[in-house]
């Protein structure tokens, strides 16, 4: 090349306007010629890409239950709260916080002198007007005394019969006992403490029933609408499960004995409870945890592994074979989680290869060699013996 070159600077001093035309035209087909036969040399030599391995399952139609996974609260079956009848000075507390108590237990002591002194002047009210009574009724029967002594002493043996009844009912309240049984809550008020029988300062505590335990929960419009018919149907099979805070399963089963008719206007949403049985009080009053009520199908779905499904800002995706064996990004709806499954409601087609590993390897128009494996099967669903339909709005 460089020989050439030096042709045509020599020839352009000793020649004519020709060959200075002829020889820049000889140079650029020679350096042409060679650029392409390099060019070829090194796209033989070079190594082809290969096809990165991966697995992938063919989509197919499927109907799967519907569930729906909601937070809820846990809440006493019964809450009592116990509240002192009569006033006084609180002298003792006689159960420990936060454990069972039985119906009738005692719990706290008011200071009861007083009102043992107070059935005192009653019971000793009572014998005398009970005296008078039966003194007038034998005058009366001798016409001794007018019907209206008689009477008068009558009425006021009554009446302070009657207060020695309260008597003993005040010294009796001056114990305050357990309603009804069920885990006693904390001491609302300490030793010493005057008691009122106000709303502000009768209140000692709390007792709630923790086998059953209530769960309640909301259904907001986007949850309904994945109902069949877009609220819960007696006549469908409804399962109800819930998870505890550490993500397992409660081994109870549990049935819905709440369902509001109407939608609460603050929360916007629709109010259920569910009742679980709770024996070992695994489940306490104020905890949250996750249900899950699973009724009826969702008919011609597809299902793709949760680790397949890649969420962008644009919703969520998956790659998908297509032609030459070219992964091409494909855009999803999802419905919920079947165990480790999402539920895909649009974007796939029946044959379509969904890759399901590799996938942060994977760039769009990358090509793949799939394996195409089986779905891992669902986990299957409570059966319909466990089943239970809502019940009406409790007033």
């Amino acid at each position: 090349m460089f020989d050439v070159a030096r042709m045509y600077v020599q020839d352009k001093s000793l020649s004519g306007s020709k060959k200075i035309r002829w020889f820049p035209n000889l140079v650029l087909s020679c350096l042409s010629g060679l650029i392409i036969h390099g060019a070829a040399l090194a796209q033989e030599g070079a190594p082809k890409p290969q096809a990165m391995p991966v697995a992938a399952i063919e989509a197919s139609l499927t109907s799967v239950p519907n569930v729906i996974e909601v937070t809820a609260q846990a809440e006493g079956a019964k809450e009592a709260e116990v509240r002192a009848r009569v006033a006084g000075i609180l002298v003792k507390r006689l159960y420990e916080e936060g454990e069972r108590v039985k119906a009738g237990q005692p719990l706290f002591q008011i200071d009861p002198e007083p009102y043992k002194i107070a059935l005192e002047e009653s019971q000793a009210r009572a014998k005398q007007t009970a005296r008078e009574a039966a003194r007038l009724k034998g005058l009366f029967a001798q016409q001794a005394v007018s019907r209206k002594e008689f009477d008068d002493a009558t009425s006021a043996n009554e009446v302070a019969q009657a207060n020695l009844k309260t008597a003993q009912l005040n010294l009796k309240w001056s114990t305050v006992t357990a309603p009804m049984s069920g885990v006693s809550g904390r001491a609302q008020r300490s030793e010493g403490n005057l008691i009122t029988t106000a709303s502000d300062g009768s209140l000692l505590t709390t007792i709630y029933q923790v086998d059953p335990i209530w769960v309640r929960f909301g259904l907001s419009s986007n949850d309904t609408s994945k109902l069949p018919g877009g609220r819960l149907d007696a006549s469908v099979p409804t399962s109800v499960e819930i998870f505890t805070p550490d993500g397992k399963l409660y081994p109870q089963k549990g049935r819905i004995n709440f369902l509001s008719t109407f939608i609460d206007p603050k929360l916007g949403t629709q109010q259920l409870r569910a009742e679980f049985p709770n024996p070992t009080q695994q489940i306490l009053p104020g905890q949250f945890v996750k249900i899950r009520i699973t009724t009826g199908k969702i008919e011609n779905v597809f299902l793709v592994p949760q680790a397949a499904v890649i969420q962008t800002e644009r919703g969520f995706m998956v790659w998908t074979v297509g032609a030459d064996n070219k992964v091409v990004p494909t855009p999803l709806t999802m419905g919920n989680w079947i165990g480790k499954n999402w539920v895909v409601l649009s974007g796939l087609k029946a044959g379509d290869k969904v890759v399901i590993d590799n996938i942060i390897k994977i760039r769009p128009g990358a090509v793949v060699a799939p394996n195409v494996v089986p779905l891992d099967p669902v986990a299957a669903v409570p059966a319909a013996a466990n089943a239970n339909v809502p019940a009406k709005e409790a007033k």
